[in-house]
């Protein structure tokens, strides 16, 4: 007798667990006919997990992030997975000017405002609907006066995994008033399993030319810098490792710069490689700026499944505009007026070589 035949789920929901106000947070994990497996909870849109194979068919978990939501609220969370926003990365001395305007915001960062304020898009819980195939949309709504910001700013974004190993963040944004936008997601990378050691034989290319030069506050300074020559020059694959220790004895610790990219559209801008595990990532954007950040903040917090998370054991590769855009005129504008809808794709794609 022939058994029943399987059935493939590409979207399956649990619970995540309880936030500290009582109200329930939900994982999603979306499934490809790869293999491949994103969870992903409405908590800060974050994506608590991404497991792959290597060469030699052994599965991992690439990302670092914690079992349940009470992790996300703890102070081991760095913005693991998260959307960041409303304005990503770091804003100049915790204020900016617009139409004549000037509005203060939290310096949580001193003495700046990093990744929206004290609460930013990573910490708040989004509304989750499920589309067709392995896809779900969160949305967030975030009114005026938030973190300081003018205007309410209506967010969506969806993440989607594709049977060829492409896990796709389209963004959309929509405000009723004048107001700053500028999201990415930050999730932190290590190929060879979340937990299981440096990253500096990670192999890393950047498709890109130059970088914001910043200074002992990692603001930047407006110059941009031709790489050419210098420790951040990834334009040929190259061990992060290389140059990682030139920059460790600086206020940055290691890489946490923005790097101007100059890609062919539709190619990648950046590919991240392990070479004992072969698995490699790819990213393919539509923004003009990539912050590559090592880590160097994390302190050996405890993770998912019980792992600890060592300085510069993952990295970060976060598509985006340029940092402190407000101060300097001649960066990319991250001004979003009403009537116009802020957008921002980024793949990444996942195999094994």
């Amino acid at each position: 007798m022939s058994s029943a035949p399987s059935t493939f789920s590409p979207v399956t929901t649990a619970s995540f667990g309880q936030l500290q106000d009582g109200r329930e947070a939900t994982a999603y994990t979306l499934r490809n006919r790869a293999g491949m497996k994103a969870v992903l909870t409405d908590f800060g849109a974050t994506l608590v997990s991404f497991e792959m194979p290597d060469q030699h068919g052994d599965v991992a978990d690439v990302v670092l992030g914690f079992d349940d939501v009470s992790g996300y609220e703890s102070d081991r969370n760095q913005y693991f997975g998260c959307i960041a926003g409303r304005v990503a990365n770091r804003l100049q001395n915790a204020r900016f000017e617009l139409d004549g305007e000037l509005y203060e915001l939290p310096a949580n960062d001193k003495p700046h405002t990093l990744h929206g304020g004290d609460v930013g898009f990573g910490r708040r819980l989004w509304s989750a609907k499920v589309g067709g195939g392995a896809e779900v949309t969160f949305t967030y709504v975030s009114p005026a006066g938030e973190e300081g910001f003018p205007g309410t700013l209506t967010t969506s974004v969806t993440y989607s995994l594709s049977d060829d190993g492409v896990l796709k963040l389209d963004y959309e944004a929509i405000t009723d008033a004048p107001t700053l936008c500028n999201l990415t997601h930050h999730s932190y990378f290590n190929l060879g399993g979340a937990g299981s050691g440096p990253i500096a034989d990670h192999e890393l290319t950047l498709v890109a030319n130059g970088v914001t030069i910043a200074d002992d506050t990692l603001i930047p300074t407006g110059e941009i810098l031709d790489v050419t020559g210098t420790a951040f020059d990834f334009r040929r694959s190259k061990r992060i490792g290389v140059d990682l220790d030139s920059l460790i004895t600086t206020k940055a610790l290691g890489y946490d710069h923005n790097f101007v990219l100059n890609p062919v559209p539709g190619k990648p801008c950046a590919e991240l490689h392990d070479p004992v595990s072969g698995r490699t990532l790819q990213i393919t954007t539509d923004q003009p700026g990539i912050q590559f950040y090592t880590g160097n903040f994390l302190f050996g917090q405890e993770g998912k499944d019980g792992k600890t998370y060592a300085k510069r054991s993952a990295c970060c590769l976060e598509t985006q505009a340029f940092p402190a855009a407000p101060t300097h005129a001649h960066f990319p504008s991250i001004v979003l007026r009403p009537g116009e809808t802020y957008t921002h794709t980024t793949s990444h794609r996942f195999f094994h070589r």
